[in-house]
């Protein structure tokens, strides 16, 4: 009883299971919960934090999924992916752990310092292949349609050249306003960069979460006093991340969920509603690879 109530709600707790019980006439601890639920392979675990995904998001990222089933490895090596990010001064990304003596806690060495507010922080826009990191900049003013193309304009091409992208490569963006307004498609458009159609709400699906996560990862070990330094620092890093840890996460992130809803579609060629709901599901897990 404790494990099916439990497998139909996640959610439940240790006290509100016992408070069940003791109103059906049986008493148990919170121990004897979590005991019997371990023995069943279930564990207490923070829940994952994912885009909240209205039907329509749904659709979108099945049609993505569908859409691409069949995409060789070539393909994906040839799209470039951008996005922007935030990276915090003295902020969460500056969590480490070390190794103490006991009641060393405070000694200087043993401390990350903080200040109210996490310090600052600023904003990045990157982009980046199966072949490498692309370009990084620093966007130092609140981000508008043509501030956007203009770091489109000075960095999209220079990365590609760098990049030695093969010819009819395609840029990836997400469907934030400033991407998809009617000026920024037009300039796309006049200067010939094909644009790979991405589903709202989807930025688990983007590959280059694990290079800002591998950044952030990066820029912490340095720990910046300030934000020059924290500007500084993530250029560097940025530059340093070897194009074998980013061919993996690139290709793995959108070949992975490719093969598996391959799978899923061949195991059930008619599909009613639950077996879409079931395709969606295989799609968002497999996804999961490219989260934070």
């Amino acid at each position: 009883m404790i494990t099916r109530t439990v497998s139909k709600n996640p959610r439940t707790t240790r006290g509100d299971r016992v408070n069940d019980l003791q109103r059906a006439g049986t008493k148990v601890t919170k121990a004897t919960i979590s005991n019997t639920l371990r023995r069943q392979g279930l564990k207490s675990c923070s829940a994952r934090r994912v885009p909240l995904l209205k039907p329509v998001h749904v659709q979108a990222r099945l049609k993505f999924a569908r859409e691409h089933l069949d995409d060789p490895e070539e393909d994906w090596e040839n799209v470039i992916w951008s996005d922007e990010t935030k990276i915090e001064l003295f902020g969460k990304n500056s969590t480490r752990r070390v190794w103490r003596r006991k009641n060393a806690e405070l000694h200087p060495k043993n401390t990350i310092p903080t200040v109210k507010h996490g310090g600052g922080n600023i904003m990045l826009w990157g982009c980046f292949s199966a072949k490498g990191p692309g370009r990084l900049i620093r966007v130092k003013e609140r981000m508008n349609g043509n501030m956007y193309r203009e770091i489109l304009s000075d960095n999209l091409l220079p990365s590609a050249r760098a990049l030695k992208m093969k010819r009819g490569w395609v840029f990836q963006h997400d469907n934030d306003p400033k991407h998809t307004a009617q000026a920024t498609k037009e300039w796309l458009r006049k200067k010939h960069f094909k644009v790979l159609e991405w589903p709202s709400q989807s930025p688990d699906l983007n590959p280059i979460e694990n290079l800002w996560r591998e950044l952030k990862v990066r820029v912490a070990q340095r720990q910046p006093q300030n934000i020059t330094a924290l500007e500084e620092i993530c250029m560097e890093e940025w530059a340093k991340i070897p194009a074998t840890e980013v061919r993996a996460p690139a290709l793995q992130s959108m070949v992975a969920p490719r093969r598996e809803s391959e799978q899923e579609v061949e195991a059930t060629p008619e599909r009613g509603e639950k077996e879409t709901e079931r395709e969606e599901q295989v799609w968002t897990d497999a996804s999961s690879v490219a989260q934070i």
